[in-house]
């Protein structure tokens, strides 16, 4: 599973709507609306979830993921020690990071291209990616 930054993963596009992903992934394991009615789509095998945004027409604007298969700049992130993937991100112009704490796990947060990164023993063990907003405007920049 690739991770292109501002697009999404793989062929999961954002702007994709549910039956889009449907028809890439087959019907989630799971599905429920969070505390703002967006429709989340849970992918327990694939340690994927998908969240289509209400406001936007149920689109899909945000990504979460634990899996071990992820991918970015050609390089596997979760269970990495963040020491060894921040120079990968340097090196591809991936910063700056905003750096938050909570019950010790340690968030990175990459505002240009709507990127986190949760750390916890200083192993990367879940990724989060969101939909970017257009230049100079308050629109999403939807890829689909």
């Amino acid at each position: 599973m690739e991770i292109k930054l501002k697009y999404g993963i793989d062929n999961l596009l954002f702007g994709m709507k549910e039956q889009d992903v449907i028809k890439i992934l087959g019907k989630p394991d799971s599905s429920y609306k969070d505390e703002d009615e967006n429709v989340v789509y849970m992918y327990h095998t694939r340690k994927l979830r998908l969240t289509f945004y209400k406001d936007e027409d149920f689109k899909l604007g945000y990504m979460t993921t634990s899996n071990s298969g992820v991918k970015l700049f050609n390089s596997f992130l979760i269970g990495k020690d963040w020491s060894e993937v921040y120079p990968i991100l340097e090196k591809n112009k991936i910063k700056p990071f905003e750096m938050d704490t909570n019950e010790g796990v340690v968030s990175y947060f990459n505002e240009p291209n709507w990127l986190f990164f949760h750390v916890d023993y200083n192993e990367i063990i879940k990724i989060e990616l969101g939909a970017v907003f257009k230049e100079k405007e308050d629109d999403f920049d939807w890829k689909f």
